[in-house]
């Protein structure tokens, strides 16, 4: 049996074993098996099946391209698997860009005071939320909606558009990715959604900051149903 595959180049793969998964709805277990080739030339069958051991699913994994290579981690990283990278950055102030035809036009290319903020880079998707103190945060620690266009506030995820974003999931691409949000053009507000408690909503809440050396304040954040543990965790948003 033969399959053939695009993984950025042609290549015909063959079956060379398979997994089977048994499970009671509480339990599970898996053997591995080797195909074996019928004596009359029928369909293929699998021979009986072995325990799957710890040097076979970590040949695999390598095989599957998913290892994690070892790195140092430096002190804003959170969480660090194959699938997810999570970071925290410190208050500071940046320039913010804003599409020429949005009402946010009259803020485009202006400084302002930036809370701390918590990226999550999930495959190939970014969510940000915020954070009310700008140190690193616990597990445990609430969540803050990021105040920005762009930004789904009930999941943080970020509608990336035209954003040049990396396409990578390791350390090295950290900086490219707060690039590519910061130096992308917010273009629209989620449909419904509130992003600060700012009594004129989010135009009122970064006219009023444009150009201010001080902090941002964060008693204009909005409370997130989220900790920093039930955020990193989650994979569909």
């Amino acid at each position: 049996m033969t399959k053939n595959a695009h993984f950025g180049c042609n290549g015909a793969f063959s079956l060379s074993r398979a997994i089977l998964v048994y499970s009671d709805g509480r339990q599970s277990f898996a053997t591995l098996h080797q195909p074996k080739r019928s004596p009359d030339g029928g369909a293929p069958y699998l021979d009986a099946g072995e325990p799957l051991t710890v040097d076979f699913l970590k040949e695999l994994a390598r095989g599957l391209g998913r290892g994690v290579p070892q790195e140092i981690l430096p002190e804003n990283i959170l969480v660090r698997t194959p699938d997810v990278l999570v970071w925290w950055t410190r208050k500071q102030h940046r320039v913010i860009f804003y599409n020429a035809a949005s009402d946010g036009r009259t803020l485009n290319g202006k400084a302002f005071p930036q809370p701390a903020l918590v990226f999550k880079v999930l495959g190939t998707e970014l969510f940000v939320r915020a954070l009310a103190q700008s140190e690193r945060p616990s597990a445990d620690t609430p969540l803050m909606v990021a105040p920005y266009w762009n930004c789904d506030g009930q999941n943080g995820r970020v509608c990336q558009g035209s954003m040049r974003a990396p396409r990578r999931l390791c350390l090295e691409a950290i900086v490219g990715w707060e690039q590519a949000f910061f130096e992308s053009e917010f273009t629209h507000a989620t449909l419904g959604a509130q992003l600060t408690t700012h009594p004129e909503g989010f135009l009122g809440l970064w006219r009023d900051l444009a150009g201010s050396p001080g902090d941002f304040p964060p008693e204009l954040l909005l409370k997130s149903p989220d900790s920093l543990k039930s955020w990193a965790q989650a994979v569909e948003e």
